[in-house]
């Protein structure tokens, strides 16, 4: 049931449609055990009522109450009270029989959370999103780096790049802000999207929310299932999510991880970014091979669709609604084929900033530090270090300066200044 309706191309929305609540168990998609099953190994926590059973799998009660029933009469729930009016707000708990019955699938799959989402539904819904998906045009791209000094030439590449929805190779000196503009691209898109909890994919679990690299736009008033739900409360509203991975990146981390204990999956890093922004920070710096990481790309890039494996063996396919964005101080063309260089259309030099580029980035830094902000300072720099020196500006140049000057200030017990003696 879990469904949204294409609109017409258009900008990128700031708010996705949200996918459309079930009413009805066959509407879930999921089979009427798998929700029982989960309904048992939650109230093997203790003791809830109806409604807040409800609250804790993300479905109303109405839609699995006759489990709660059909759980009663064989003899693995009973009532313990009431704390409202109605079935909903009967006190539920497991009886000795349905604590062995809870027992015995947690061995199987100690899962406890809100119910998954069928694969079908969510390919459905992440397939009907990516069709909807909008453009951005320069008055957005160029506002949405406004709290930035970027060079005008390298927002207008960024533009069609983003547009595209594909890949980007954002290269060049070190300290020329590539990672900030990579994860600027994902604050240009804004807006929120749904991602659901978790997925069942044949009866195997795998968790997809993930509060470090998501953030949650639902207050706790939001889920509480009292009142009528306005979407399908098994999906999270969540700021499209901009997920970065340096250096720690290996092969396993893109694939399903499998925890043996607890017997359910967690979501790679690309299905954790769908429909948002996947930057690859230090590209090339990884402990393994990039040649084997672009191998792993390699069809997800081209036909959009990404293939993942159960433990069992079960091969399954989901959508790679994603902008990847590799940021690297190396040259692309020394990290990949040709083949595979096609593949990322995009590739976007940071060069170095220009006087007046770096200057205005030290005031900005200056502001930030409440430092009061002297364009003569940046005159002397250029005369006495840049120029004699031959020495490169990088972006990073005044936020390090700033930075050094104010730690220099504490340690003498001086009102911060930029005094040539610093």
């Amino acid at each position: 049931m879990s469904q949204t309706t294409a609109q017409p191309d258009s900008q990128i929305s700031n708010s996705a449609p949200p996918p459309v609540p079930p009413t009805t168990l066959e509407q879930t998609g999921l089979p009427p055990d798998s929700l029982s099953q989960l309904v048992i190994k939650t109230l093997y926590t203790g003791e809830s009522s109806g409604t807040m059973l409800g609250d804790r799998l993300q479905v109303p009660y109405s839609i699995f109450e006759r489990l709660i029933e059909a759980a009663r009469s064989e003899k693995l729930v009973e009532v313990r009270g009431a704390t409202g009016a109605g079935t909903a707000g009967y006190r539920y708990a497991l009886t000795d029989l349905g604590r062995e019955r809870a027992r015995a699938l947690l061995d199987v799959n100690s899962y406890v959370g809100p119910a998954p989402v069928p694969l079908a539904q969510y390919v459905s819904f992440m397939t009907a999103l990516a069709a909807m998906r909008g453009h951005v045009d320069r008055e957005r791209v160029h506002n949405g780096f406004l709290h930035l000094v970027v060079n005008p030439g390298i927002l207008d590449q960024l533009g069609p790049a983003i547009n595209s929805g594909k890949s980007v190779f954002l290269y060049g000196p070190p300290g020329n802000g590539k990672t900030v503009i990579a994860e600027g691209i994902g604050q240009t898109l804004g807006g929120d999207m749904y991602l659901p909890y978790a997925i069942d994919v044949e009866g195997q679990i795998i968790t997809v929310y993930d509060p470090v690299n998501h953030q949650s736009l639902e207050a706790a008033e939001e889920r509480l299932l009292i009142a009528a739900p306005t979407h399908d409360r098994r999906w999270v509203r969540v700021k499209r999510p901009v997920v970065t991975v340096g250096g720690e990146l290996t092969l396993d981390m893109l694939d399903l991880t499998f925890n043996p204990i607890s017997k359910f999956y967690e979501a790679p890093l690309q299905l954790k970014s769908n429909g948002g922004v996947f930057v690859v920070d230090d590209f090339g710096r990884q402990r393994i091979r990039p040649r084997d990481l672009l191998n792993r790309w390699i069809v997800p890039l081209e036909s959009r669709v990404d293939y993942l494996t159960l433990h069992t063996g079960k091969k399954f396919e989901v959508p790679f609604n994603l902008l990847i964005i590799f940021a690297t101080n190396l040259n692309p063309e020394t990290l990949a084929d040709e083949a595979f260089l096609r593949r990322i259309p995009y590739k976007i030099y940071a060069k170095n900033p220009t006087v007046d580029e770096y200057s205005r980035i030290f005031e900005l830094n200056c502001r930030r530090r409440k430092l009061q902000f002297d364009p003569v300072v940046i005159e002397y720099l250029v005369r006495r270090y840049y120029e004699p020196r031959n020495i490169e500006m990088r972006c990073c140049h005044p936020r390090d300066i700033v930075e050094q000057v104010v730690d220099m200030s504490r340690y003498q017990g001086r009102e911060p200044t930029l005094a040539r003696d610093l």
